[in-house]
Protein backbone atom coordinates (compact mmCIF):
# COMPACT_ATOMS: atom_id res chain seq x y z
CA UNK A 1 0.00 0.00 0.00
CA UNK A 2 1.12 3.44 -0.90
CA UNK A 3 2.70 6.20 2.10
CA UNK A 4 -0.49 7.77 1.56
CA UNK A 5 -3.70 6.55 0.04
CA UNK A 6 -5.18 9.54 -1.50
CA UNK A 7 -2.43 8.69 -4.21
CA UNK A 8 -3.71 7.02 -7.18
CA UNK A 9 -1.21 5.29 -9.08
CA UNK A 10 -1.30 4.84 -12.63
CA UNK A 11 -1.83 0.88 -13.60
CA UNK A 12 1.05 -0.31 -15.87
CA UNK A 13 0.97 -1.20 -19.20
CA UNK A 14 2.37 -4.33 -20.84
CA UNK A 15 6.74 -3.32 -21.01
CA UNK A 16 5.90 -0.37 -18.20
CA UNK A 17 6.84 0.35 -14.38
CA UNK A 18 4.93 1.96 -12.23
CA UNK A 19 7.06 4.31 -9.82
CA UNK A 20 4.94 3.59 -7.04
CA UNK A 21 6.76 -0.48 -7.18
CA UNK A 22 10.29 1.15 -6.61
CA UNK A 23 11.54 1.22 -3.41
CA UNK A 24 12.40 3.34 -0.43
CA UNK A 25 15.36 3.59 0.50
CA UNK A 26 15.67 3.51 -3.30
CA UNK A 27 17.04 0.33 -5.75
CA UNK A 28 20.45 0.82 -7.78
CA UNK A 29 20.28 -1.03 -10.93
CA UNK A 30 22.94 -1.21 -13.85
CA UNK A 31 21.12 -0.62 -17.13
CA UNK A 32 22.13 -1.28 -20.57
CA UNK A 33 19.78 0.82 -22.31
CA UNK A 34 21.51 3.46 -24.67
CA UNK A 35 21.72 6.86 -22.77
CA UNK A 36 22.51 10.16 -25.18
CA UNK A 37 22.61 14.01 -23.44
CA UNK A 38 22.88 16.84 -25.88
CA UNK A 39 23.24 20.28 -25.33
CA UNK A 40 23.86 23.07 -27.43
CA UNK A 41 24.09 21.11 -30.28
CA UNK A 42 26.86 18.69 -28.76
CA UNK A 43 26.54 15.10 -28.26
CA UNK A 44 27.93 15.34 -24.36
CA UNK A 45 26.93 11.98 -23.49
CA UNK A 46 26.75 8.37 -25.19
CA UNK A 47 26.81 5.42 -23.39
CA UNK A 48 25.37 1.69 -22.63
CA UNK A 49 27.08 1.55 -19.36
CA UNK A 50 25.48 3.78 -16.86
CA UNK A 51 23.20 2.66 -13.76
CA UNK A 52 19.59 3.78 -12.62
CA UNK A 53 18.50 4.49 -9.03
CA UNK A 54 14.95 3.55 -8.61
CA UNK A 55 12.94 5.79 -5.74
CA UNK A 56 8.93 5.27 -4.58
CA UNK A 57 7.30 8.10 -7.02
CA UNK A 58 10.33 9.20 -8.59
CA UNK A 59 11.24 8.25 -12.53
CA UNK A 60 14.63 6.78 -12.66
CA UNK A 61 17.58 9.22 -12.26
CA UNK A 62 20.24 7.70 -14.56
CA UNK A 63 24.13 8.15 -13.26
CA UNK A 64 26.99 8.14 -16.61
CA UNK A 65 30.15 7.23 -15.76
CA UNK A 66 32.44 9.87 -16.61
CA UNK A 67 34.90 7.81 -19.47
CA UNK A 68 31.67 8.34 -21.46
CA UNK A 69 30.93 11.62 -21.21
CA UNK A 70 32.94 14.88 -22.48
CA UNK A 71 34.03 15.90 -19.41
CA UNK A 72 35.55 19.17 -21.00
CA UNK A 73 32.04 20.90 -20.97
CA UNK A 74 31.83 20.04 -17.33
CA UNK A 75 33.16 22.73 -14.70
CA UNK A 76 33.38 21.38 -10.97
CA UNK A 77 31.29 24.01 -8.76
CA UNK A 78 32.18 24.83 -5.11
CA UNK A 79 28.00 23.83 -4.32
CA UNK A 80 27.06 20.85 -2.20
CA UNK A 81 24.05 19.31 -1.39
CA UNK A 82 23.43 16.47 1.06
CA UNK A 83 21.42 13.05 0.31
CA UNK A 84 20.19 10.86 3.19
CA UNK A 85 20.88 8.03 1.07
CA UNK A 86 23.74 8.67 -1.33
CA UNK A 87 25.82 11.24 0.78
CA UNK A 88 27.37 14.29 -0.42
CA UNK A 89 27.27 15.83 -3.86
CA UNK A 90 29.26 18.05 -5.55
CA UNK A 91 27.64 20.10 -8.78
CA UNK A 92 28.90 21.11 -12.40
CA UNK A 93 27.82 23.58 -14.32
CA UNK A 94 27.96 22.50 -18.27
CA UNK A 95 29.44 25.12 -20.94
CA UNK A 96 29.67 24.50 -24.95
CA UNK A 97 30.77 27.77 -27.03
CA UNK A 98 29.18 30.09 -24.34
CA UNK A 99 26.42 28.80 -23.31
CA UNK A 100 25.44 27.63 -19.81
CA UNK A 101 23.57 25.65 -17.68
CA UNK A 102 23.95 26.26 -13.93
CA UNK A 103 24.27 23.03 -11.40
CA UNK A 104 22.82 21.15 -13.89
CA UNK A 105 24.85 17.53 -13.04
CA UNK A 106 25.99 16.24 -9.81
CA UNK A 107 28.49 13.59 -8.46
CA UNK A 108 28.58 11.76 -5.45
CA UNK A 109 32.76 10.98 -4.53
CA UNK A 110 32.02 9.19 -1.54
CA UNK A 111 28.97 7.54 -1.23
CA UNK A 112 27.37 5.38 1.33
CA UNK A 113 28.06 1.27 0.85
CA UNK A 114 24.97 0.26 -0.44
CA UNK A 115 25.50 3.43 -3.36
CA UNK A 116 28.87 2.59 -4.42
CA UNK A 117 28.47 1.63 -7.81
CA UNK A 118 27.61 5.15 -8.60
CA UNK A 119 30.51 6.29 -7.02
CA UNK A 120 32.40 9.23 -9.26
CA UNK A 121 29.36 8.32 -12.07
CA UNK A 122 27.34 12.27 -12.80
CA UNK A 123 24.09 12.52 -12.91
CA UNK A 124 22.13 15.11 -15.47
CA UNK A 125 18.97 17.62 -14.89
CA UNK A 126 17.09 16.67 -18.13
CA UNK A 127 15.27 19.74 -18.45
CA UNK A 128 18.18 22.37 -19.68
CA UNK A 129 19.22 19.72 -22.57
CA UNK A 130 19.04 19.90 -26.34
CA UNK A 131 17.69 16.40 -25.37
CA UNK A 132 18.29 13.43 -23.23
CA UNK A 133 17.31 10.03 -24.67
CA UNK A 134 17.02 7.07 -23.40
CA UNK A 135 17.22 3.84 -26.27
CA UNK A 136 16.34 6.91 -28.78
CA UNK A 137 13.40 8.31 -26.76
CA UNK A 138 13.49 11.29 -25.83
CA UNK A 139 12.96 11.63 -21.99
CA UNK A 140 10.54 14.05 -20.43
CA UNK A 141 12.02 15.65 -17.12
CA UNK A 142 10.25 14.86 -13.56
CA UNK A 143 8.37 17.69 -13.38
CA UNK A 144 9.78 20.40 -10.13
CA UNK A 145 12.73 22.15 -9.97
CA UNK A 146 14.76 19.84 -7.49
CA UNK A 147 14.41 16.23 -8.38
CA UNK A 148 16.25 14.72 -11.99
CA UNK A 149 14.03 11.80 -12.99
CA UNK A 150 13.91 10.95 -16.59
CA UNK A 151 10.30 9.66 -17.78
CA UNK A 152 9.97 8.01 -20.82
CA UNK A 153 6.83 5.84 -21.88
CA UNK A 154 7.46 3.11 -19.86
CA UNK A 155 7.35 4.45 -16.68
CA UNK A 156 4.06 5.73 -15.07
CA UNK A 157 3.68 7.70 -12.29
CA UNK A 158 1.70 10.04 -11.12
CA UNK A 159 5.46 11.71 -10.26
CA UNK A 160 6.91 13.51 -7.25
CA UNK A 161 7.28 16.71 -8.59
CA UNK A 162 3.84 17.41 -10.03
CA UNK A 163 1.25 20.04 -8.36
CA UNK A 164 0.24 18.94 -4.80
CA UNK A 165 3.37 16.27 -4.38
CA UNK A 166 5.34 17.90 -2.09
CA UNK A 167 3.64 16.36 1.33
CA UNK A 168 4.19 12.93 -0.79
Amino acid sequence: MYAHSFIKAIKPGLGQESVWDYPRPPRIEPTSKRIEIIFNGKKIVDTIKSVRVLETSHPPVYYIPREDIQMQYLVQLSKHTFCEFKGIANYFDLIVEQKIATSVAWSYPEVNNEFEIIKNFIGFYAGPMDGCFVNGEKVIPQPGTFYAGWITSDIVGPFKGESGSWGW
